[in-house]
This record gives C-alpha cells, sequence and structure tokens, in this order.
C-alpha cells in the first residue's frame, strides 16, 4: 500500500497533526489549523478527508478520557442544528468556495472575540438560549464538513457559558467526535477517500496520540482563567489566520 511520500506533505502534515491532537485533548481552536496548513499540499475538501481518520482515531480517545465530563443540554440543542448544516454543507460542496468558507469563519470568530472584550459578561457566565444552540451548531456543522473548521461557531454558542474547563472540553470533544463520524458516509459519496490518502493517515496515527495525550496533559495542569485565556486567544488568532487565507484565496482567485 502507497503513501504521500513528497517531503513537502510531511513539512506541513507534521504540524497539523500536533495542532489536532493538542485540540482534542482539550485546547478546542488550535485543531482549526490543520486542515489550511495540510490544504496547501492538497485541495481543502480532500486535505479534510485525509485527516478524518486521524481525527476519529483522537476522538475515541478523548471521548473515552471524558465521558463522564460533558454537558447534555448543550449536546441536546448543538448537534440537531449541526445535522441539518453538515446536510446543506453536503449539497453544496461544489459551489461554495474555500475563500469564502473561511473569511465567513474568519469574521464571524473576529467578531465574538472583540464582542466578549467589550461587552458585558457576567463573571459566573449565562446559559445562552437553544436557539443559538441549534443555530451555532448548524454553522459548526456547515464549516466542519468543508474545511474542519467548526470550532469558531461551536464556541460563540459555548465560551459566553464559562462551564467548568473539563465539561467545557468533554462537551467539545463528544460534540465533534459526533459530527466526524457523521462525515464517513458523505465524503465517500464525494470520492473524497484515496487508498494512498489513508495510508498515509496511518502513518501519522502514532504523532496524533502522542498529541492527543499531551494536550489532555497541559489541560489538566492549566488553571481555569488561564485556559480561558488561552481559548478565547486561539479562536481570535485562527480566525485571524482564516480570514487573511481566504481574502488572499480570493485575490489569486
Amino acid at each position: 500500500m502507497s503513501i504521500i511520500t513528497d517531503p513537502l506533505f510531511y513539512a506541513v502534515a507534521i504540524p497539523a497533526i500536533l495542532a489536532l491532537g493538542l485540540s482534542k485533548g482539550g485546547f478546542a481552536g488550535i485543531g482549526v489549523l490543520a486542515t489550511p496548513l495540510t490544504a496547501l499540499y492538497l485541495p481543502p475538501l480532500e486535505a479534510a478527508a485525509l485527516i478524518l481518520p486521524v481525527l476519529i482515531v483522537q476522538d475515541a480517545i478523548s471521548v473515552w478520557w471524558y465521558r463522564k465530563d460533558y454537558d447534555p443540554w448543550n449536546l441536546k440543542v448543538l448537534l440537531p442544528g449541526a445535522l441539518a448544516g453538515m446536510g446543506l454543507a453536503w449539497i453544496f460542496a461544489a459551489y461554495v468556495s474555500d475563500a469564502a468558507l473561511r473569511i465567513s469563519v474568519g469574521v464571524i470568530g473576529i467578531s465574538f472575540v472583540i464582542y466578549s472584550m467589550f461587552a458585558y459578561i457576567p463573571a459566573e457566565g449565562r446559559r445562552t438560549s437553544a436557539a443559538s444552540g441549534v443555530f451555532w451548531g448548524a454553522v459548526s456543522g456547515f464549516t466542519s464538513f468543508l474545511s474542519q473548521a467548526g470550532g469558531p461557531p461551536f464556541q460563540v454558542h459555548t465560551l459566553p457559558q464559562r462551564l467548568p474547563k473539563l465539561t467545557l472540553v468533554g462537551t467539545t470533544t463528544i460534540f465533534f467526535a459526533i459530527v466526524n463520524a457523521l462525515k464517513i458516509g458523505p465524503y465517500f459519496a464525494l470520492s473524497q477517500f484515496s487508498m494512498v490518502n489513508f495510508a498515509t493517515s496511518l502513518v501519522l496515527l502514532p504523532l496524533a496520540v502522542a498529541a492527543n495525550a499531551l494536550g489532555i496533559w497541559l489541560v489538566r495542569v492549566t488553571p481555569m482563567e488561564l485556559f480561558y485565556r488561552i481559548a478565547y486567544t486561539l479562536v481570535f488568532c485562527v480566525s485571524v489566520m482564516l480570514l487573511w487565507q481566504g481574502v488572499t484565496g480570493l485575490m489569486k482567485g
């Protein structure tokens, strides 16, 4: 079974897998770097498909680790929206440009962080509405399906609640584990899997598991206030990167 052997691929794939591991370990947000990095070598949807087997293994590890730490209400309102968003993404996959998608997600994330900096948010957090969960779940499912960029929309709904650190991580882990599992059929239908890419994913798995373990350990030892500051900073930085990539992609097009 052949694999990708080009050193340029691994120059972008290894940092992408490390970012995914830290994200699945609990630092949600940084994982959105994975597909854009891999997309420097492969078409964006194919890059997302190559990463998917790695994501599913990392999801399994993280779901087991955080299986007792999650918020059922958030999953109940987010997942129906995510399913609808993924269905729309499947339908419009051939029509939505990667540049436009990245600009949209970037603007959402930046606006959210700026709002959070200047708006009054109670120290104990606030429960967002069910409608918010369905809407942002749909946006997250849509963007996750097309470019694994579902983190910022998901966090627009969850971060203002200031859930306990491990509850937030567990909710994030379970949500995206279900979303990623639901992508398998549509990706096959869109002919995005290949034996070469699948074999390459297997080669990257040991690094992915090690990075996952590092992320889990870092979350455990990071104080809650620092954890939330890191989370907001990651959302902002990743959103700026996505916006920049989208704008430059439009200019090249």
